[in-house]
């Protein structure tokens, strides 16, 4: 069957070499195809006529909290990869098989966080695409205030909600996260060191060193830590969008003791008290000589609002990796 044999060579020799090309909003030219294929990973179109204001309203009064906020809209859209442009917050993928059932999203709290956001979006009228992205935002105002600074988190409508049908579960196992350092997770041990797995994650979320330094040391700040540990918390102000992990990691009245393969306690030198706990990804900032350099301008008295202002930014940037129709 000649005529089979050909669309089916047509159609794999299309996927192989458009694969890394990303969703189908990309694509120009007279030859691109009227067909949607599962394997671009389709997304509908989303509203961007609901009031987004009412809603952040709504979301602020939701008696969620600021770490269940800012990691679910995190998580959402941490899968993003530059490689080949998949993953991403669009789609709201994260309640769907099999993101929503990873380790590294932790069920539990992301189910209880979806089931309070999801009667928000449809009252609304919004995507739960948008409302996860724009609770992430709530929350981070939330800490910028109540870090004595006042800034708005820019905001994109328009993120629409992909369907199961819509999803191929299999190749999206990929995605998956074995290690995250800025929610200071790992799956278990590797070869690899942990912060080398950050720093795979940074360049595959497109971020320079600068950012992730600045994502890393904002969302210790904010409780965010996979499985509520402490680790990295570096302040007696969780919540609040501060600088003082930087300030208390390169304070040279600490010192930092092995307490195992990927752990450390941070001890006060006079007294030989433990004060905090840290991991590797925690202290590849003021270990590393670059990452160090970035921690010690955050550390700064006069950087407390450069340093929410260079998070903001970071973080918009996250959120919008995926946002092709914003730029295509």
């Amino acid at each position: 069957d000649h005529e089979y044999f050909s669309e089916v060579f047509a159609r794999a020799w299309f996927k192989l070499t458009h694969r890394d090309l990303g969703p189908k909003v990309r694509y120009i030219g007279p030859d691109v195809p009227e067909e949607t294929l599962i394997w671009q990973d389709p997304v509908p179109a989303g509203s961007t006529s609901y009031d987004v204001d009412a809603l952040k309203a709504k979301i602020a009064d939701s008696g969620l909290s600021i770490g269940e906020m800012v990691a679910t809209a995190w998580d959402s859209a941490r899968t993003f990869r530059g490689s080949d442009l998949r993953g991403g917050a669009n789609g709201a993928r994260i309640r769907l098989a099999p993101q929503k059932d990873w380790e590294g999203n932790e069920p539990a709290r992301l189910n209880k966080v979806l089931e309070v956001l999801a009667p928000l979006a449809e009252q609304a009228g919004a995507s739960l695409a948008d409302t996860i992205v724009l609770a992430g935002n709530v929350g981070i105002e939330k800490a910028i205030k109540a870090a004595g600074f006042s800034e708005s988190v820019p905001f994109a409508a328009g993120r629409g909600d992909a369907t199961d049908e819509m999803t191929d579960a299999e190749s999206f196992a990929p995605l998956e996260p074995l290690a995250d350092g800025f929610r200071n997770y790992l799956q278990r041990d590797y070869v690899v060191k942990p912060e080398e797995m950050m720093l795979d994650k940074a360049q595959l979320l497109g971020l320079t060193a600068k950012e992730m330094t600045v994502l890393v040391g904002g969302m210790r700040m904010l409780g965010t830590n996979f499985d509520g540990t402490k680790h990295g918390e570096f302040t007696d102000s969780v919540g609040a969008l501060t600088t003082d992990f930087f300030v208390n990691l390169t304070d040279m009245k600490y010192t930092w003791k092995p307490t195992g393969k990927n752990s450390y306690a941070i001890v006060d030198r006079a007294s030989g008290d433990e004060v905090y706990t840290a991991t590797r990804f925690d202290l590849v900032f003021g270990s590393n000589s670059v990452l160090r350099a970035y921690a010690e301008l955050y550390a700064q008295d006069d950087s407390k609002e450069k340093f929410v202002k260079d998070f903001v930014a970071a973080w918009t940037k996250v959120m919008n990796a995926d946002r092709f129709d914003l730029t295509c």
